[in-house]
C-alpha cells in the first residue's frame, strides 16, 4: 500500500509539471481557461486517488497532504463523524456512504459544507438527519464540529442523554431534536451556545430543572421545551432574554411553581404557550386551541404517544402576571393549571388573537379590555369561577368579513348577565352552558347558546380545494402524470406537477381558509414562482395544532415539466430552511417531496464512481519518467511567461470555486450577457462605481435585468463578488434587491439583479439628475422601506449581517418607488465567539465604507456593530430631508443639521423640492435622524426602534399622497405672511418652498390653514 501511495504521488507531481508547462507557454488569455480546467481535473484526480492510497482505515485524501492544517481539520472532522455514526443505529442504511473520502467533497448523506471566510477551508456546517428512523444516542464527539450551524435530528427514535460536550458548538444556530426519546437533564453547558436562535427540544423525555444558565442565550428566538418531564420552577432569569419570541413549556410537571411576574417584561415575546398539561389529550372535546393570527408560533405540536400516555398535571399556582407591557404578544395559553385570582385588567396587545385560560381557579369578572382587541379569534375561559357580566362589545367592536370567526367559551362559570344588545352575528360562536345566565328569561334566544352540544366542534373541517370544471375530463396525457394546471392563465393547460407533503408545525391561525391566498403568496414568493404555479390540493388540521396539506407545484406555462436544475433548486429551498420567516404561518415540516412520471429517474444523492486500481497503476508506470522530463522544461519556461497572466489565472481559479457558494442561484453564460446588453454597448450602461459598471440588459425571455460587471483586475472586487453572492442567495425580503444569478465565464465576474427602473435614491435627491421631485410622504415611505430591509439583515437574516456600506446610492427604487437595499460587497456577518467563549457585540475589521457615512466610533476603533449601520442610515435620513450630500465643499451634513436644529432654523435647510408637509412629522423625522447620528453607539436607537418610529410618523400623516411625484402643494397659506403659534398640531403644514431661516423661531410652529 505504501508503494502504491508513492506511485500516486509521482503521478500527481507529473500532472502538476505538465500543468505548469502549459501555463508557462500560454500566450493568449483565452488559453488560460484550459490551464484552469487542468487544475480542476487535478483536484478531482487527487481526491479520487486519495481513496485508493488510504483504503485501510484512513480517510485523508492525497490532496490534503501538502497542507498540514487541512489534513488536521479533515482528520478531526472524519473522526467526529465516524463516532457519531458509531453511536447511531441506522436500520435503513441511510449512512452507508460514510466510509471513505472527505465528507464534504464525497457527499456523505446528510452532511453539508461550505467554505469559511475566516480560513478558506471547507467545514461541516449542517447535519440533516430528519425522519431517518435512526435510533441509538448522540455521540459527545459531535461537539468537535466547531463550525456546525444547523443540527437537525428531529423525527427519529434517539434515546440517551445530551452530552455536555454539545455545548462546545459555539456557532450553532438551530438545534432540533424534537420527536425523539431523549432523556436526562438539559446540560448547563448549553448556555455557551452563544449564537443559538432556535432550540426545539419538545416531545422527548427530558427531566429535571430547566437550567437558569440558559438565560445567557441572548440571541435565542424560539425556546421549545414542551411535552417533556421537566420539573422544578420556571427560571425568572428568562425575563432577561430580550430577543425571545416564543416560549413553550406546556405539558411538563412544574408542580406548585408560579409564573414569574418578571415574564411580563419579555418585550419581544409573541407567543406564550407554556403551561397546559398532557391530560387534555385524553378528551378530544376538551381540545380547542388552533393558533393565533399575526404572530410567530413555531414549534408547538404533540407527538403520537401510541399506547403509552403520560398523564400528569403541571399544577402551576399563583396569579396571572400582567402581560400588557409585551407590545406584540398575540397568543396566550395558561390553561389546565391551578392559577387563581382575577384576570389582569390592563389591555393586552392589539395583536392578541388567542386567549386560553380555561381549567383554572380564576375568579372575578371578565375584563372589559377584552373588547378592545381587534384581532381576537378565540377567548377560552371555561371551567373557572368567573362571575358578573360579559360585554357584547367583544364582538360588536370587531369588523367581520365572510370568513372571519370568533369563539367565546364561558362554560362552567358563574356569568349572570350580558351588557349590551344581544344580537351576535353568524361569525360568532358563544358557549354559555352551566352559567346562571342560561336561566335568564329576559335575554332573547339565550337558550340557543346554552345547550351541551352547541358549537361543540369549532375546528375547521378538512378541506379539498375544488378545481374548475370547464376543461374536458381526461384530456391530459396520463402516462406522465399530467393534469390540468388549475390556476393557469392559459385555459386547460396540461403539465406534470411536483407533489409535496407539507405541514405547518404551529400556525398562528385558527382557520386557514381566510388566509389561503396569503399563504399561496408566501410560498410562491419564497420559491420564486408565479402564483398560478401553486395549487393546494387538500389540507386538514392535526392535533398540536398542526396544519397538514398537500401541495402541487406546476412548471411555467409553455413547459409541461420542470427541468432538473429547477427541481433541485426547489427541493433545496424546502430542505435548507431558506423560506423567509413568517409571523403568521410559523415553521414548517417537509413531509415528502414525491417525484413521479417524468421526474421518477431523479435521485437526491449523487454517488461518485469508483476508480479502477488497475488503471491507476498502469498510469503510474509512465508517470515517473514523464515527471522528470516535464519538470525540467517547465522550470526554464515558467519564469518567462507565468507572471504576465498571473492575475487572470487567479481570477479564473476564484471563479471556479463559486459552485460551492451559490447553490440555487442561476448561472448565466457570458454569451447570454453579451446578447442581453448588445455586447455591453455604452447605451445600456446605467451606472458605474468602484466595483465596476452596471448595465441594463434584456434576457431571452424578455426579463429586464441589471447586470453588475466587475472591473478587470479588481482583486477587491473579486472578494466582494463572492461575498455578495453568498449573502444575497440567502436573503429574501421585499426591501432587499433580488439576486437572479451570476456569470463567471471568460475571466468575467457579473451579478444579475432584478432591474430597478427608478434608479437610486441619490439620483432622486440630486436636482441635476432628476426633474421629478419626491414629496415628503414618498420620502418617508422610502426611509421606512430601507429601514425594514436593514432590520431584516440585523435580526432575521440567518446569520445576522452588518451591511457596512449603507448610503443613498445603495438604496434602489422600483417602479412603485419601493425602497430596496443593495450592494452587499462590503457586508460582514455578525460577531463570532471569541477565544474565551464570549459573544462580542462587534466585529473587528478593517475600516471600509463611504466617507460621510462612516460611524465615527467604527472609524476610530475598527469595531463594527449594528449601530454602525444605524449611523449610516441616519445620514441617509438627513439626505432625504435636506437633499444635501453627506460631504460637500468641506461641509459635513451631520454637523450642519445639528447646528441648524440647535439654532432653531432647521426648516431653512430642508429640501425645497418636498412640497408641503406636516411640520410635526418633519420635526420627528429630524429628531430620529439626529439620534441615529449620535457619536456614541449606545445613544443611537436600534433598527427596531427606528422602524417603529417611522411607522408612527407615517400614521401621523393627515392625508394620503396619491401622487408622490406631484410637486404641487396640497395646502397653502391663508395669508402672505405666516403667523406663529405656540400650539403644535399634526394638522399644521409647512411649504418648504416658502420658508426662510429668518421666519423660524425655536419652539414655535408655522400655523398654515389647509384649503
Amino acid at each position: 500500500m505504501k508503494g502504491l501511495s508513492y506511485c500516486i504521488y509521482v503521478l500527481t507531481a507529473a500532472i502538476h509539471c505538465y500543468m505548469l508547462l502549459v501555463a508557462a507557454q500560454t500566450t493568449d488569455p483565452s488559453e488560460v481557461e484550459s490551464v484552469t480546467r487542468i487544475e480542476e481535473a487535478l483536484a478531482h484526480f487527487s481526491a479520487a486517488t486519495g481513496l485508493i492510497a488510504n483504503m485501510n482505515k484512513s480517510n485523508i485524501s492525497v490532496a490534503s497532504m501538502n497542507d498540514p492544517i487541512k489534513e488536521q481539520l479533515l482528520t478531526v472532522t472524519v473522526s467526529a463523524l465516524i463516532s457519531v455514526k458509531g453511536s447511531l443505529i441506522d436500520n435503513m442504511k441511510h449512512l452507508n456512504d460514510w466510509k471513505r473520502g472527505d465528507p464534504c467533497t464525497s457527499h456523505w448523506t446528510g452532511v453539508f459544507c461550505n467554505i469559511s471566510d475566516a480560513d478558506g477551508y471547507l467545514h461541516v456546517r449542517e447535519l440533516r438527519f430528519m425522519n431517518m428512523n435512526l435510533s441509538g444516542s448522540l455521540s459527545p464527539e459531535l461537539g468537535q464540529l466547531s463550525h456546525l450551524r444547523i443540527l437537525l435530528l428531529n423525527g427519529n427514535q434517539l434515546s440517551g442523554s445530551l452530552a455536555d460536550e454539545l455545548g462546545n458548538l459555539s456557532n450553532l444556530n438551530r438545534f432540533q431534536i424534537d420527536q425523539n426519546e431523549i432523556s436526562g437533564e438539559i446540560p448547563k453547558s448549553f448556555s455557551n451556545l452563544n449564537k443559538i436562535r432556535h432550540i426545539h427540544f419538545n416531545n422527548n423525555s427530558l427531566s429535571g430543572q430547566i437550567p437558569h444558565e440558559l438565560s445567557n442565550l441572548s440571541t435565542i428566538l424560539h425556546l421549545l421545551l414542551d411535552n417533556n418531564n421537566l420539573s422544578g420552577y420556571l427560571p425568572p432569569e428568562f425575563s432577561a432574554l430580550a430577543a425571545l419570541a416564543i416560549l413553550q413549556l406546556d405539558n411538563n410537571n412544574f408542580s406548585g411553581s408560579e409564573i414569574p411576574a418578571s415574564y411580563g417584561n419579555l418585550s419581544s415575546l409573541l407567543k406564550l404557550y407554556s403551561l397546559k398539561p398532557i391530560i387534555e389529550k385524553l378528551d378530544k372535546h376538551m381540545f380547542f386551541a388552533h393558533g393565533a393570527v399575526n404572530c410567530i408560533t413555531p414549534g408547538h405540536f404533540f407527538r403520537d404517544y401510541g399506547g403509552v400516555l403520560s398523564v400528569r398535571n403541571c399544577s402551576l399556582q399563583g396569579s396571572i402576571p400582567d402581560f400588557s407591557r409585551i407590545a406584540n404578544l398575540s397568543y396566550l395559553d395558561l390553561s389546565w393549571n391551578q392559577l387563581s385570582g382575577s384576570i389582569p385588567r390592563n389591555k393586552l396587545s392589539n395583536n392578541m388573537t388567542t386567549i386560553i385560560l380555561s381549567h383554572n381557579r380564576l375568579n372575578g369578572s371578565i375584563p372589559k379590555s377584552f373588547s378592545l382587541l381587534p384581532s381576537l379569534q378565540k377567548l377560552s375561559l371555561e371551567n373557572n369561577f368567573l362571575n358578573g357580566s360579559i360585554s357584547t362589545d367583544i364582538w360588536q367592536n370587531k369588523i367581520f368579513n365572510t370568513t372571519s370567526r370568533l369563539v367565546i367559551d364561558l362554560r362552567n362559570n358563574s356569568v349572570s348577565n350580558i351588557s349590551g344588545a344581544f344580537e351576535p352575528p353568524v361569525n360568532v360562536t358563544l358557549r354559555f352552558q352551566s352559567n346562571p345566565i342560561c336561566s335568564s328569561t329576559s335575554i332573547r334566544n339565550i337558550g340557543k347558546y346554552c345547550g351541551p352540544d352547541f358549537g361543540a366542534d369549532d375546528d375547521e373541517p378538512s378541506n379539498s380545494t375544488n378545481r374548475s370544471g370547464v376543461c374536458p375530463i381526461h384530456a391530459c396525457p396520463t402516462d406522465n402524470y399530467y393534469e390540468y394546471v388549475p390556476a393557469s392563465p392559459k385555459p386547460c393547460f396540461c403539465a406534470s406537477p411536483l407533489r409535496i407533503g407539507y405541514r405547518l408545525k404551529s400556525p398562528s391561525i385558527s382557520y386557514f381558509d381566510p388566509y389561503k391566498q396569503l399563504f399561496e403568496s408566501y410560498v410562491t414568493s419564497s420559491l420564486q414562482l408565479d402564483l398560478y404555479q401553486l395549487w393546494i390540493d387538500s389540507y386538514f388540521w392535526e392535533k398540536g395544532p398542526r396544519l397538514r396539506m398537500y401541495l402541487k407545484l406546476f412548471p411555467v406555462v409553455g413547459d409541461n415539466t420542470f427541468n432538473e436544475s429547477e427541481i433541485l433548486r426547489i427541493s433545496e429551498i424546502f430542505a435548507s430552511w431558506e423560506f423567509r420567516g413568517s409571523h403568521l404561518f410559523g415553521p414548517y415540516e417537509l413531509l415528502n417531496f414525491t417525484l413521479l412520471g417524468p421526474y421518477s429517474h431523479l435521485k437526491p444523492e449523487m454517488k461518485g464512481k469508483k476508480q479502477s486500481k488497475g488503471v491507476v497503476i498502469a498510469c503510474i508506470v509512465a508517470a515517473g519518467a514523464f515527471a522528470a522530463f516535464v519538470s525540467s522544461i517547465a522550470t526554464i519556461l515558467i519564469t518567462r511567461r507565468r507572471a504576465k497572466y498571473q492575475k487572470i489565472l487567479s481570477r479564473k481559479r476564484l471563479s471556479s470555486s463559486l459552485s460551492i457558494k451559490v447553490d440555487g442561484v442561476k448561472s448565466f453564460t457570458f454569451r447570454e450577457m453579451t446578447s442581453a446588453t448588445n455586447n455591453f454597448d455604452t447605451s445600456t450602461q446605467v451606472g458605474e462605481g468602484g466595483y465596476g459598471s452596471v448595465f441594463r440588459g434584456i434576457l431571452a425571455d424578455k426579463t429586464v435585468v441589471a447586470i453588475k460587471r466587475a472591473k478587470v483586475g479588481s482583486l477587491q472586487g473579486q472578494k466582494e463578488f463572492l461575498t455578495e453572492i453568498e449573502l444575497l442567495s440567502r436573503l429574501h425580503h421585499r426591501n432587499l434587491v433580488v439576486l437572479l444569478g451570476y456569470c463567471d465565464e471568460e475571466g468575467e465576474q457579473m451579478l444579475i439583479y432584478e432591474f430597478m427602473p427608478n434608479g437610486t435614491l441619490r439620483d432622486w435627491l440630486s436636482a441635476a439628475k432628476c426633474k421629478k421631485k419626491l414629496k415628503f410622504g414618498a420620502r418617508l415611505g422610502i426611509a421606512l422601506g430601507a429601514s425594514k430591509g436593514i432590520l431584516y439583515l440585523h435580526t432575521e437574516a440567518d446569520p445576522p449581517i452588518f451591511h457596512r456600506d449603507i448610503k443613498a446610492s445603495n438604496i434602489l427604487l422600483d417602479s412603485k418607488l419601493t425602497a430596496k437595499v443593495a450592494d452587499f460587497g462590503l457586508s460582514r456577518l455578525a460577531p463570532v465567539q471569541d477565544d474565551e467563549g464570549l459573544l462580542p457585540n462587534h466585529v473587528s475589521t478593517m475600516v471600509k465604507g463611504t466617507p460621510g457615512y462612516l460611524d465615527p466610533e467604527y472609524f476610530l476603533t475598527r469595531k463594527m456593530t449594528d449601530k454602525s449601520d444605524v449611523y449610516s442610515l441616519g445620514v441617509v435620513f438627513l439626505e432625504i430631508l435636506t437633499g444635501m450630500h453627506p460631504i460637500s465643499h468641506g461641509k459635513n451634513i451631520v454637523r450642519e443639521v445639528k447646528m441648524a436644529h440647535k439654532s432653531g432654523v432647521m426648516f431653512s435647510i430642508m429640501d425645497k423640492n418636498m412640497g408641503s408637509y406636516p411640520s410635526e412629522c418633519a420635526e420627528k423625522m429630524v429628531e430620529l435622524a439626529l439620534k441615529c447620528c449620535q457619536d456614541k453607539p449606545e445613544d443611537r436607537p436600534s433598527m427596531l426602534e427606528v422602524v417603529r418610529t417611522l411607522e408612527t410618523i407615517l400614521q401621523m400623516m393627515p392625508y394620503t399622497d396619491t401622487d408622490p411625484l406631484d410637486n404641487k402643494a396640497s395646502f397653502s397659506e391663508t395669508t402672505s405672511s405666516a403667523s406663529f403659534s405656540n400650539t403644535r398640531s399634526g394638522d399644521l403644514f409647512i411649504s418648504s418652498s416658502n420658508v426662510s431661516g429668518g421666519d423660524l423661531i425655536s419652539g414655535v410652529t408655522l400655523n398654515i390653514t389647509p384649503r
